[in-house]
């Protein structure tokens, strides 16, 4: 199939991964389907990112709103069904999971006032995981991806670390996960692969909100063996690889792009003489 008949749809889409994602592919031709959230002040990057994007030639729609709410996901899959409409043979090659809000507080604390809520713990749960799955359902159910469509979902070392007030992101995270397992064996009759991306360190606008973000950075830097952050291109150049037909056997896995980062024991490092 022509790539010009190809769209990435990338949920959070106006920074960091999603917003590399989205230069990546369209540099290759991939038309770019964006949802995001953001307030007037973050317009501006936005309507950047679109400028570029039309510098490359390809069709691209973007909405501002919340991706977790079902109605406004409804919403954005009407819009897609009728994009496509207007172009016959229009598939949706990867869905991107990249949308990163949740709450960071404790499970238990002294003052106990500050712990996290029901609410926040079911939010934190909704948008970083759980919309995944009823994304790829509506989306699915809609015939908006064919044969050869890519699922991935964004997640991190946290699934599986212990950080002050991090615990409903790394639930989050090992959620998501999960959740990309499973699909691999659901959506195999389908043509469509899910996977996991586990990136490294990487300075975003979300890790920015972790608290203890510096120490973080400075232990992936010692740790890594490239002695640098992960970018969102690293990760990007991962997902033009991912979307290739080459890569339909790549199903169920969480794959690190990290250059290195998570293999090493950060107990044992010792800086070179």
């Amino acid at each position: 199939m022509s790539v010009s008949h190809q769209y990435a749809l990338i949920l959070g889409a106006s920074s960091g991964f999603g917003k590399a994602a989205a230069v990546a592919l369209a540099k290759q031709g991939m038309n770019i389907l964006g949802v995001h959230l953001d307030r007037a002040a973050g317009m501006q990057q936005v309507e950047e990112l679109k400028a570029e994007l039309s510098s490359y030639g390809v069709r691209h729609h973007f909405w501002n709103v919340n991706a977790a709410d079902a109605d406004r996901r409804a919403e954005v899959l009407d819009a897609v069904a009728s994009e496509f409409a207007s172009h016959p043979g229009a598939t949706i090659r990867l869905l991107l999971h990249s949308l990163a809000f949740g709450t960071l507080k404790p499970f238990v604390s002294a003052e106990g006032a500050d712990t996290i809520t029901q609410k926040n713990m079911e939010m934190t749960l909704d948008v970083m995981a759980n919309s995944l799955i009823y994304y790829t359902q509506d989306m699915v159910g809609r015939g908006l991806m064919a044969p050869g469509g890519r699922i991935v979902g964004l997640t991190s070392a946290g699934s599986t670390r212990v950080l002050p007030m991090y615990g409903a992101v790394s639930a989050a995270k090992a959620a998501m996960e999960s959740y990309c397992r499973q699909l691999a064996m659901e959506l195999a009759p389908f043509g469509i692969t899910a996977n996991a991306i586990r990136a490294g360190v990487t300075y975003t606008p979300a890790l920015s909100k972790i608290p203890g973000s510096d120490v973080i950075m400075n232990n992936a830097f010692m740790r890594n063996p490239y002695h640098r952050l992960t970018t969102p291109e690293d990760v990007a150049n991962v997902l033009t690889l991912l979307v290739r037909d080459e890569a339909s056997w790549i199903n169920g896995e969480v794959l690190g792009v990290d250059g290195g980062e998570d293999a090493v024991d950060l107990t044992w490092w010792k800086p070179q003489a």
